[in-house]
């Protein structure tokens, strides 16, 4: 087992991507955090892990509120002795022209993904390096890390913001053999995606599937949306790496979408 006896803190962990690599590192031997928004949740997905004779706990977190984000990596550490991975996923999207996009909006989808990546951060670093024992720090970035879409100003500004804070992670932490890296998927078919089909439809005036096979896959090899599994392979992958020879990257999962 790649992550035997190691601790990972997952945030929106109850579902998506999310809960597949939560479940794919208890699967791997770590103590896992199912962090998230949604506590009700959070505490079945735990449970389904415990189950199965896997360790792991569940933690409420709004991760743009301090005080939550701190409080539920202390209750972390309190039971698991300490943090080895750090798994920044949550995140939420909103469909709008830059012209009619509210500025609640905007700062709503900057919270998620930027506060909430920098606040869950700072509490785990502050124990790794305590600790000494190094540690990885991983960010669900997109394609939208790397390139821009119509429609999501503060989706792709957030997702590009997470490439530069990894890298100042890799550079501040490499003292303390911390590790940070960007996943940067492609569409995959949560249900955060399978919300957005119908609100993009609307705001381009074509069809659902016009959407899917136009719109999101059209610059795939294939045809294929990315799935779960797929991106919970890579962060094993990243979490499981055992040097700094692999920090400050980010690595896109895209069946073909965007190449590099």
């Amino acid at each position: 087992m790649r992550l035997k006896g190691k601790v990972a803190i997952v945030t929106g962990a109850a579902s998506g991507i999310g809960k597949e690599i939560a479940e794919k590192f208890a699967y791997e031997g770590a103590k896992v955090v199912i962090a998230d928004l949604d506590g009700n949740k959070a505490e079945i997905a735990a449970k389904a892990l415990q189950k199965s004779n896997h360790e792991a706990m569940a933690v409420e977190m709004d991760v743009t509120k301090e005080e939550q984000v701190e409080a539920g990596v202390a209750k972390a550490i309190s039971a698991y002795g300490g943090v080895d991975i750090l798994v920044s996923d949550a995140g939420t999207q909103f469909i709008s022209s830059i012209v009619d996009l509210p500025f609640d909006e905007w700062k709503r989808l900057l919270a998620t993904h930027l506060d909430g990546a920098f606040l869950t951060t700072r509490a785990c670093l502050k124990n790794m390096y305590k600790r000494g024992k190094g540690g990885s720090i991983i960010y669900m970035g997109s394609v939208h890390s790397k390139e821009a879409s119509p429609l999501k100003a503060p989706y792709v500004t957030a997702k590009h913001g997470l490439i530069g804070l990894c890298e100042v992670v890799a550079k501040e932490g490499a003292e303390h053999k911390v590790r940070a890296n960007v996943i940067c998927p492609g569409y995959v078919h949560t249900s955060l995606v399978e919300k957005q089909i119908p609100n993009e439809a609307k705001d381009l005036g074509i069809s659902e599937e016009d959407v899917i096979k136009k719109v999101m896959l059209k610059d795939t090899v294939d045809g294929e949306f990315t799935t779960t599994a797929d991106v919970a392979d890579v962060a094993l992958f990243f979490a499981s790496f055992d040097s700094n020879a692999l920090t400050g990257q980010s690595l896109i999962v895209s069946h073909g979408w965007r190449m590099q």
